[in-house]
């Protein structure tokens, strides 16, 4: 008898006996009259016979009787399920794994898994096992289409069981990258939104805010800008400035052991980077300078960006840039402040002359100031974040005529419309087309005599506003008295004195 005959034998005569003394032991554990000790010999020996015939099943397939050790191998599982030997079934679920990679079988593979996983009153610590082993053969598997049959059968066992919510999440990430690798942005969005990590308990906090940024960035790429605002605000800018070091002493998440994040996942710094990096990217869909200035603002704000020259110039070129694009407005004006306090300006002193005249009260021509500034804004391209955008020129115009009138409302109370034009440097339809616009959007009050050609830059006061004023300039009026006669009493006395003398 040869070797292959022997095997094939071995593997149809141990299971007869090994069925049979398993019965055996289950009858005598079942005995009423069993002591404690007797019965823990019997429960370790029945656990011993049940690793030996995990063990010993595998020699068949070294002669690629495949089948017949998969078919020997369930058995043994099944043995080693229904007596609730945890250890035991999940190490005979591993070995069919591993013995359909071993022999290459990969649709054999698949067949397995989803066999294993409906198996009646399966445990979940076999099933967990199951997933995680072949999840460490996809990246050998041979082909593409073999990667993603296997993923996908992954995927469906593990789907609606919470134990493996993590792993589901990984390979739909995974499965992901492929349809992006292969053109399908919008086959890898929708894949992505099926998951809902942020109710992960078990899942790392780095790994959670990883896998929604993915869920974004796929977004923004396929230009659903709706759905990417959604994702986003599931994120929480606050959790970027927590403190690490307590984030790694705290393990435990209610009841749930909290897993450790993959290798591959970023650092929580270098994840509020991207996070706010594809803001910008959302924000520049609809020009919203102001928060693209403030994104940056926090970009600028990281430690590893502060402390490096070469990456901290960019970003505050950017930050100096929206800021001047941005509307007027109170925040506008707060950030503007703020960043001229900065000493990191000094550094690109263009910039901070450029801050320094618009917060001066004081007209500034465009035509100087785009000869001036010109070949700063065409550099930008070449710089962090790429050009500021197609219309970023005609907005830096308009920015300047609207600081122009805010300065003109300022120092007068009434002008004729040609003489704002002129300080403008625009024609009269300009003028009044700015000037209406800045009304309608409240950033000013005016009227304009169209007849007379004259702007009022006055308000309307109620009879409660006009009693008040003339309250404020009584009490003016007094105070100066008040002081007239302190200065009075005061030379006199002086006076007084020198006589004396």
């Amino acid at each position: 008898m040869n070797q292959t005959e022997l095997a094939e034998t071995r593997s149809v005569r141990l299971e007869p006996d090994f069925s049979y003394t398993s019965r055996r032991l289950a009858r005598s554990l079942r005995s009423p009259a069993l002591s404690p000790s007797k019965a823990r010999r019997l429960v370790f020996l029945r656990l011993l016979l049940l690793r030996h015939a995990v063990v010993s099943l595998q020699i068949p397939t070294m002669e690629g009787n495949l089948d017949a050790a998969i078919e020997s191998l369930l058995n043994v599982e099944k043995q080693c399920r229904l007596s609730g030997d945890v250890a035991g079934t999940r190490k005979a679920a591993v070995d069919i794994v591993e013995l359909c990679f071993k022999d290459a079988a990969w649709k054999t593979l698949n067949d397995q898994i989803v066999v294993l996983s409906k198996r009646r009153g399966q445990l979940k610590q076999a099933i967990t096992a199951v997933v995680q082993k072949a999840m460490e053969y996809i990246d050998v598997t041979p082909d593409v289409d073999t990667r993603i049959e296997l993923i996908e059968t992954l995927s469906s066992v593990a789907a609606g069981k919470i134990y493996v919510e993590i792993e589901r999440a990984r390979l739909i990430k995974r499965l992901a990258k492929i349809k992006e690798e292969q053109g399908k942005i919008d086959d890898a969005a929708d894949l992505m939104q099926e998951v809902a990590v942020e109710t992960f308990g078990s899942m790392a906090k780095t790994e959670k805010i990883a896998f929604i940024l993915e869920q974004v960035r796929l977004c923004l790429d396929r230009q659903d800008y709706v759905r990417a605002q959604i994702l986003s605000r599931k994120i929480s800018p606050r959790v970027f400035d927590a403190d690490i070091t307590k984030e790694k002493k705290k393990l435990k998440e209610g009841d749930n052991m909290v897993q450790e994040a993959p290798a591959e996942i970023p650092s929580l710094l270098e994840l509020k980077r991207i996070y706010y990096e594809l803001m910008i990217r959302y924000y520049s869909h609809n020009n919203d300078y102001l928060e693209m200035c403030r994104c940056y603002k926090s970009i600028y704000e990281i430690p590893a960006i502060k402390e490096d020259l070469a990456k901290w110039i960019p970003v505050l070129r950017k930050i100096c840039w929206y800021l001047v694009l941005a509307p007027h407005d109170p925040m506008q004006s707060s950030l503007l402040n703020a960043t001229l306090e900065d000493k990191n300006l000094s550094e690109i002193p263009n910039f901070r002359l450029l801050l320094k005249q618009l917060v001066t009260m004081e007209v500034i021509q465009w035509t100087k100031l785009w000869e001036f500034f010109k070949d700063e804004y065409e550099n930008e391209k070449n710089f962090l974040g790429g050009a500021l955008g197609t219309k970023a020129a005609e907005d830096l115009k308009l920015r300047i005529i609207e600081h122009n009138i805010l300065v003109v409302s300022k120092y007068y109370s009434r002008i004729t419309l040609k003489r704002l034009a002129d300080l403008l440097c625009l024609s009269l339809q300009e003028a009044e087309k700015h000037l209406s616009d800045m009304v309608n959007s409240k950033a000013l009050i005016a009227k304009i005599d169209r007849p007379m050609g004259i702007i009022s830059f006055r308000t309307a006061q109620d009879s409660n506003g006009v009693l008040n004023s003339w309250a404020s300039n009584l009490e003016k009026l007094l105070d100066l008295v008040e002081k007239s006669c302190h200065q009075i009493h005061k030379e006199t006395m002086i006076h007084k004195v020198v006589l004396k003398a």
